[in-house]
Parts: C-alpha cells; sequence; structure tokens
C-alpha cells in the first residue's frame, strides 16, 4: 500500500503537480514544497485561521486539510493577493490601518477578508467582527483589523 498521493492543483493560478505523502497537510505542502511562506501555521488544530486559505473559493483551515484532499482544487494563498508586485487594497488598508502588529494572523486574516468581502462588498463593522471572528489575534484587539477591512471594502468597491 502505497503511503504517497500524486495531486494536482492550482496554487494562486499555477498549476502543481506532486508527490506528496499522504498524511501531509496542505499548510506544510503549500509551505515546503511551494515555497509559499505566506501562509502560517500557528495552532496546528484548526482554531486560530492563521493557516486560512481559499479552496475553490472557499475558506478552509490548511493546518487540518490534508495535501491530497487539495487534489484538483483551486487554491488562493495571501500571496496571491498582490498582483504584479502591488499589494492589494485589503493588504494596504492593513499597513495603513495598523491592522497587524506581530503578524503571525495577518495572513489569514487578509484571506479571510477577501473571502468576506467577496461576499459582501458593503459590510457594517458588525458584520465585519461576525465574519472575521474565526480568526484569531493576540496583539491588535481587532479594531484596527475592522477599520483595515472595511477601509479595504471602501477602496475594492472604488477601484
Amino acid at each position: 500500500m502505497s503511503h504517497r498521493r500524486q495531486i494536482s492543483v492550482v496554487v494562486n493560478g499555477t498549476c502543481h503537480e506532486a508527490e506528496v505523502e499522504a498524511r501531509k497537510y496542505l499548510a506544510e505542502f503549500l509551505r515546503e514544497d511551494l515555497r509559499l511562506v505566506g501562509t502560517h501555521i500557528g495552532c496546528e488544530h484548526g482554531v486560530c485561521g492563521a493557516c486560512t486559505v481559499l479552496m475553490d473559493g472557499v475558506s478552509v483551515r490548511s493546518c487540518i486539510v490534508l495535501a491530497a484532499q487539495a487534489n484538483e482544487a483551486e487554491i488562493m494563498t495571501v500571496e496571491g493577493l498582490a498582483s504584479d508586485g502591488q499589494m492589494h487594497p485589503l493588504q494596504e488598508a492593513f499597513l495603513e490601518k495598523q491592522g497587524l502588529q506581530c503578524g503571525y494572523c495577518t495572513p489569514g486574516m487578509l484571506v479571510r477578508a477577501y473571502e468576506l468581502l467577496r461576499e459582501d462588498p458593503e459590510p457594517t463593522a458588525e458584520q465585519v467582527r461576525e465574519g472575521m471572528s474565526n480568526n484569531l489575534c493576540r496583539c491588535t484587539g481587532y479594531q484596527y483589523i475592522v477599520e483595515a477591512v472595511l477601509l479595504g471594502a471602501e477602496r475594492m468597491h472604488n477601484a
């Protein structure tokens, strides 16, 4: 019985074929095999959200999703937000509004915020708080994150 699996995934618009250990998590595959180290591994239990990526457009905790489960999927990591060397409006807003401090939760926050704004381009502050509530931060107290998401929404809407 083979403990390796052949997978084909599209990550940030680029197709990747790889053979992975059956037990390798998606976060490990992204970081170790593809060298996309923006996806952080925090709690390793799917609780904190630092490892959040989009899989077929829906946020998942890549620390508890096996790489083999992502076979044939389209993945977007935090690196997929920037375009042509330019930060995404959400990234700029997080920087401007101090929506990050140590930065460990930031990649997952940005990916979740992107998904949230795709679903509702003009959320209220309360909707942002609710929508981001599954991503944990130990540094900012969340108010700066909410302000950053709202500013990002405004900039994305006006772009």
